[in-house]
Order: structure tokens, then sequence, then C-alpha cells
């Protein structure tokens, strides 16, 4: 037996229950992983207060790094004993030890810890695809990124500035702020206090910016399009206030508006996207132009105690379970 969170009814952080499971072999297809390190992310909270539905009972948990134990059969690139990550589905990362499809896991390389893997798995990838590949932001562009403080966020400042990119960030307190600058953020918006709209268009000479990312969702929608210059894109990727509802098409054509509600598990669908998109993500963290901040650090049998943190915008950075 081991020990893996799980939840039988959605709600608040109260219904995550610390459980014994059975993992047993691996079936075809399938490695047994032993974690070393498990990430946090927001729409692990999706998940439990069921805005985004599972079958229940259901583990929780998209992104982990640890150890092959076995794997199944008709499994050859991987084998026991090699370190790997994931990020995605099936859901079931907070636990010591579980089952996962192999084609969903990558190598690790070495220079990369599994406490970062774990850490900038999920949150490293969705930067990939939403700067790379969503819109391919160019030197010298300026972008608005909401949440700049959060674990996307600080991945996404960094790499945005080892683009050339200017990066205006929006965050909920002083001491985020300098978080965020510290991090690559050209310009900070303390969202509590200013108005992030007219603050965007004064950075910007009342231009506007060609692209923004927002996790934040219903608070921020509209405002995130009064930032854009004609034609530009807004990227929805998260629903930190609340799903975004009942929107008026029409809102689009002030400026002949794009908006798109990207997912990372469609980006990484193919094998050849999550490969190519994990070397990208390895390549900037080992290069040192992207830093993998671990601000917090939780035992598995906390992960109540985690939910209500990052719920709370208490947490910074990433967030990992330790087994």
């Amino acid at each position: 037996m081991t020990k893996a969170i799980q939840f039988h009814q959605t709600g608040g952080p109260e219904v995550l229950a610390y459980e014994d499971v059975d993992v047993g072999a691996p079936g075809a297809g399938e490695a047994r992983v032993r974690h070393n390190a498990i990430g946090l992310n927001f729409i692990d909270t999706y998940h439990r207060s069921g805005l985004y539905p599972l079958p229940l009972p259901s583990g929780i948990g998209l992104e982990a790094a640890g150890v092959i134990e076995a794997v199944g059969p008709g499994v050859t690139e991987l084998k026991a004993g090699d370190r790997v990550a994931y990020a995605g589905g099936p859901p079931g990362a907070y636990s010591q030890v579980r089952l996962i499809p192999a084609e969903k896991l990558v190598k690790v390389p070495s220079g990369v810890s599994d406490e970062q893997a774990a850490a900038m798995m999920l949150k490293g990838l969705t930067v990939q695809y939403l700067i790379r590949r969503v819109y391919r932001v160019e030197k010298g562009e300026t972008v608005l990124f909401h949440a700049a403080a959060g674990g996307v966020g600080l991945i996404a400042c960094q790499w945005l500035k080892a683009l050339g990119a200017t990066v205006i960030g929006t965050v909920g307190s002083d001491e985020k702020a300098a978080i965020a600058k510290a991090h690559g953020c050209d310009h900070t918006i303390i969202y509590t206090r200013e108005k992030f709209p007219e603050r965007v268009r004064d950075i910007t000479g009342g231009r506007g910016v060609p692209v923004v990312f927002d996790s934040v969702g219903k608070d921020t929608f509209y405002g995130s399009l009064e930032c854009l210059m004609p034609r530009g894109l807004l990227a929805v990727f998260g629903n930190g206030s609340g799903p975004v509802k009942d929107v008026d098409i029409n809102v689009l054509a002030k400026g002949s508006f794009y908006v798109t509600r990207p997912t990372l598990m469609t980006y990484t669908a193919q094998r050849s996207d999550l490969e190519a998109s994990s070397k990208e993500l390895f390549d900037m963290v080992k290069s040192g132009k992207v830093k993998i901040e671990i601000n917090q650090r939780y035992d598995l049998a906390d992960a109540k105690q985690a939910h209500r943190d990052l719920e709370g915008r208490k947490t910074t950075g990433s967030t990992v379970f330790q087994p």
C-alpha cells in the first residue's frame, strides 16, 4: 500500500483525503513511477471544486517528477530507473507512487533536479505554448501578463525578457511587484489600487499591446480587451477569479480583437509536440535564462493547507509537495 490524496465529493480544501491506495503492476503502455516531488497548480483547485468535473472518487494533481519502478508491456523508450517528469492528465500526481501512461512521461536531463522538474513542467510548458505557439512573441514587442508573480508568471517574465520583450505584469501587492521585477518584469501594475487598462495605455503611449496573457478570467476579461491594440489577441488560459460567462461577441468589434481559450493538453496532445516543448523548456532552465523559484514546500499530507494558501493568494512562484 502507498499514500495518495483523493476526493470523494467536490468542494473546498476540506474534501481532500490522505488515504491508503493499492497501485499494483503497470499494464500495457503504462509505467509505475515513485514520485520524489509533486507540483501544485491552480487547475488542481478547479478539479477539486468541480469547476472542471472529474469522475468521482478521483485522484488529483497533474504534475510530478520521480523514478520509474517498472514498465508494462509495449513500453520500449523508457525503463526502470529512468528519471522522468510529466504535466497533464490523467489526474493522480498527489501520490507517493502511481501508474501513468508512459507516453505522458519525458526524461529529465542531468542538470535539472526532480524538484525543479516537478515545479516547472506544467507551468513551464504553459509558458512555452503561450509565448512561442499561441502568440510567438518577438524581440521589441510589449506584452501584458496577468498574475506576474505567480508560478507561471515568474517563468513567463524571465522567458519573455530573454526573448527581448518588454513585460507589463499585474500583481496584487507591493511585495509581489518586487518579486516580479526581480524576474524581468519591466512594469508592474498593482491591480488592487490601479486601473490596469489605463496604466497599460500610459506605458504604451496609448497604443496598447498586441497580446494579453490572462489566467485570472472573469475579473480581468473586459479590462484585458481594453489593453489590446487593433487586431490584438487575448489568450485566456485560466479562471483564477472564476470563468468568463455570457460574453457578447460584439465587444470584439471595437478593435477586431481575437480571443482564444487554449489548454496545455491540446498543445501537447501529440507526442512530438510534448517532446519538442519539453526540450525547449529544459534548455531554457539549463541555460540559466529561466530560474525555477520554489518558494513553498508542503508535505503531501498537508494538501488541504496548500490549497488554502494557493487560493488565498499567499503563495509566490512555484510550490511542491514532498511525498
